[in-house]
């Protein structure tokens, strides 16, 4: 039985005895109660992701003329409509932790937001295995979650310190021209490293954290995930 026949197994098992029920999400008997908190969290995560990507082109609209879309509904649209890992010629297919990378390289000449956005959605959606929803044969690597959050404590420190070699951020969040102004970047990513941590608990192995503290450096890199 192939992994996706596992996962809609149980499901169609009780569709098939309970046919006569009404008003209820047959998919949601082949889910256990970590499931139903586990798409919560994915839901969450990815809005929250949304939430970013739009404050980001806010506060710097000129990355829109960088790419091919001049418009944030588009490019919103742009992630949503694609399933699955995150991958797009005009970042030449960097995925993850390395399209991140390119928010941070002087020599790159596209949208840095966009990158941002796909290399952080991308990195959440691979910590849940690429899934939309959870069902009872699905399983979580506590690791790759809790590396997830380590990884966006690392974006954010590099967003505050990183710095062109004129001085000027590479993406303006919180701060704009030595002033911190806005908070709201700070209450995001907080509440993103909350829910991988968190999730990472409930996945199970949370005594056991491979990944405990990285020395904020300017030369700290992102983590790869378990693969």
């Amino acid at each position: 039985m192939t992994s996706l026949s596992r996962r809609y197994f149980a499901a169609l098992l009780a569709a098939l005895m309970l046919g006569g029920c009404g008003g209820y999400e047959v998919k949601n008997l082949a889910k256990s109660d970590i499931d139903l908190v586990t798409d919560e969290f994915i839901g969450e995560t990815r809005s929250l992701v949304r939430e970013l990507m739009g404050k980001f082109y806010a506060r710097n609209p000129d990355q829109l003329l960088q790419g091919p879309l001049k418009n944030v509904d588009d490019r919103l649209r742009q992630l949503s409509d694609t399933p699955g890992p995150l991958s797009f010629e005009e970042l030449a297919y960097a995925q993850e932790i390395a399209a991140l990378e390119l928010v941070f390289q002087e020599s790159f000449t596209g949208d840095r937001v966009f990158a941002l956005t796909v290399g952080l959605g991308g990195m959440l959606r691979h910590a849940y295995g690429y899934n939309t929803e959870s069902f009872m044969f699905d399983s979580l690597d506590s690791r790759a979650l809790s590396t997830s959050a380590r990884n966006i404590e690392i974006l954010l420190w590099r967003l505050k310190n990183n710095r062109k070699a004129n001085g000027e951020p590479f993406l303006i969040s919180s701060e704009y021209r030595g002033k911190t102004d806005n908070l709201s970047f700070e209450r995001i990513f907080g509440k993103l490293i909350a829910l991988q941590d968190m999730m990472s608990r409930i996945a199970g192995d949370a005594g056991d954290r491979r990944v405990t503290k990285v020395v904020h450096t300017a030369t700290s890199v992102f983590i790869p995930l378990p693969i």
